[in-house]
């Protein structure tokens, strides 16, 4: 009876702690049996018949795995601040990449400078499940399907930049953190509202990479910003998350 209510008091605080945390644990497995785990926020106070923005975090290298917890190291308390809670109520996804992945490549590529960077990369399958779970979500009739947000940092967002370029008709923005591409695929991008955050003294991914995604995306006529950060290494995504209006800027934008 004792090792009962033990247990009864371990569950109990474990489910405290998970309700405590807001995201929901989640599996998607995509019509070809690849499943993605990833964690789900809701809207505070659902109304009947409105509909949310959709916002789509893609995390670092260093959170990958299979865990379903380390992908809300970086920005996941963002959406939990009741401020933003109250102002901006949105469905929220952040989804986990397997430790044998890299999201938009196969595997980590040889240089993160832009123009060595892969000009046109295959789609890899678990970029191919994370859409198919996007549209699962854009399908729902409680969700603003002009209001669809992508952001990432790092290997997130060489991600961002990615799912931006093969699917530009599905974002009404994109925030890029500290991430990098190969400048000549983002003319396909141009139809989405950009947001690029780096440090100009970053040693992982070199600040080119945003330098030149941002000038590609104007010579295309995009509506984009760059925000570099003096002094900043690799973690830029902490003056970014502090930018002023960083929220605001984003719930602003719709597809038109």
């Amino acid at each position: 009876m004792k090792r009962l209510t033990v247990l009864f008091l371990l569950c109990a605080i474990t489910a405290m702690a998970y309700a405590a945390d807001g995201y929901e644990k989640k599996v998607f497995v995509s019509d070809n049996g690849d499943s993605l785990q990833y964690r789900l926020l809701v809207p505070e106070h659902i109304e009947s018949g409105k509909q949310y923005p959709l916002v789509i975090f893609l995390h670092g290298a260093g959170e990958r795995g299979s865990d379903n917890e380390k992908q809300l190291t970086h920005g996941s308390q963002m959406f939990l601040n009741p401020v933003n809670r109250e102002n901006y109520p949105a469905y929220v996804l952040f989804p986990q990449c397997p430790e044998s992945g890299y999201w938009a490549y196969s595997s980590r590529p040889e240089s993160f400078e832009g123009g060595k960077m892969p000009a046109n990369p295959q789609l890899t399958p678990v970029m191919r499940t994370l859409k198919q779970l996007i549209d699962s979500y854009i399908s729902r009739n409680d969700i603003d399907k002009s209001r669809v947000y992508v952001m990432g940092l790092s290997m997130g967002g060489m991600a961002t930049y990615d799912i931006s370029c093969r699917y530009p008709e599905t974002f009404a923005a994109a925030i890029a953190i500290c991430g990098t591409v190969n400048p000549s695929r983002m003319a396909a991008a141009k139809s989405v509202k950009f947001r690029i955050f780096h440090g100009d003294a970053d040693d992982v991914v070199p600040v080119e990479g945003s330098r030149g995604a941002y000038r590609a995306l104007k010579a295309a006529g995009a509506d984009v910003e760059y925000i570099e950060f003096p002094g900043c290494n690799h973690g830029s995504w902490n003056p970014a998350f502090c930018y002023p209006d960083f929220m605001q800027w984003l719930f602003a934008q719709r597809k038109k």
